[in-house]
């Protein structure tokens, strides 16, 4: 099974947790804090409309996918009180983006905006990040994955190809996501030093199951960077404890406190998530992190 598809059952999971998880984990942030998620993949049992690409470092069963992921997810949001959402260009379908758009265009804007994937070894990736934002002014990201033993984009943060397409990124004033391991955040941090002020979201406290513990030392000094950002999310890969994975504060309050709560962002499950890992923080931080980062770092 594939993480995004252990991701999926946990969404479907989750959304039949009833009306008691809506009431505890739906509760909507002020109206100057939305609640926001970035994190979810839609994915299609429709393979002829949404090919996966040839060169998807995986395919997940088509079988297994909902006729209508918009449907399914609009109805997660609903009843977790989620607001807007950035939906996540999943890496199956490579750099082509039908699904995502899709979802956009039967989505108004104030409630959906979605990221982008290419290959940074294709010359012209830079360009085609261009016109897919010029044509779709709702993309506000693109996504660079990196992890120990998954070399299939690049090898490292300085390759010329990782470089053009981040510049061309940064020139559209886009948010550089990072779905990193531990072992490669002083890498990531070279390229992060080399756009000052560029922004950037870590995906998933940058995997540490995926590091050493030695490693992430290294991501904790990525917070010396005032634009970077560090996502709450995918605590099930981690723990097993659910819906709020208790047994890992320990963890997240230190990933916590070191990027501070206006620079911490949640995503994944119930966004009472946040609520449980940061008792003694304000109620203000709190929607902070449920939403109130996001609307600022994405100007919505």
């Amino acid at each position: 099974m594939t993480d995004n598809q252990t991701d999926r059952r946990a969404l479907l999971a989750l959304m039949g947790a009833g009306a008691a998880a809506a009431s505890i984990g739906g509760a909507r942030a002020d109206a100057a804090n939305p609640v926001i998620e970035w994190n979810m993949h839609m994915f299609s049992s429709d393979i002829t409309k949404f090919p996966y690409g040839p060169r998807a470092t995986y395919r997940p069963d088509p079988a297994k996918n909902p006729a209508d992921p918009l449907a399914a997810y609009l109805a997660h949001m609903k009843e977790f009180g989620i607001d807007r959402a950035v939906i996540v260009q999943p890496e199956p379908y490579g750099d082509d983006h039908r699904l995502v758009l899709d979802c956009l265009a039967h989505t108004p804007p104030q409630q959906m905006k979605g990221t982008s994937l290419f290959y940074t070894k294709d010359a012209d990736a830079p360009a085609k990040l261009e016109a897919l934002v010029k044509a779709h002014p709702r993309i506000c990201s693109t996504r660079f994955h990196l992890h120990r033993g998954n070399k299939a984009y690049f090898a490292n943060f300085e390759e010329p190809g990782v470089r053009a397409l981040w510049k061309k990124a940064v020139d559209l004033d886009l948010v550089i996501e990072l779905d990193i391991g531990a072992n490669y955040a002083r890498d990531a941090g070279k390229a992060i030093a080399a756009f000052p002020g560029c922004k950037v979201l870590i995906d998933h406290m940058a995997n540490p199951k995926t590091g050493m513990i030695w490693e992430y030392g290294d991501v904790l000094d990525l917070a010396r960077f005032p634009n970077v950002y560090m996502k709450l999310s995918q605590l099930n890969y981690m723990v097993q404890d659910g819906p709020y994975y208790e047994s890992i504060i320990p963890f997240t309050s230190r990933v916590i406190k070191e990027f501070g709560p206006d620079r911490m962002v949640w995503s994944g499950g119930s966004p009472h998530i946040a609520d449980v890992h940061m008792k003694g923080y304000s109620a203000a931080d709190i929607a902070k992190v449920k939403g109130g980062n996001l609307k600022r770092l994405l100007n919505w």
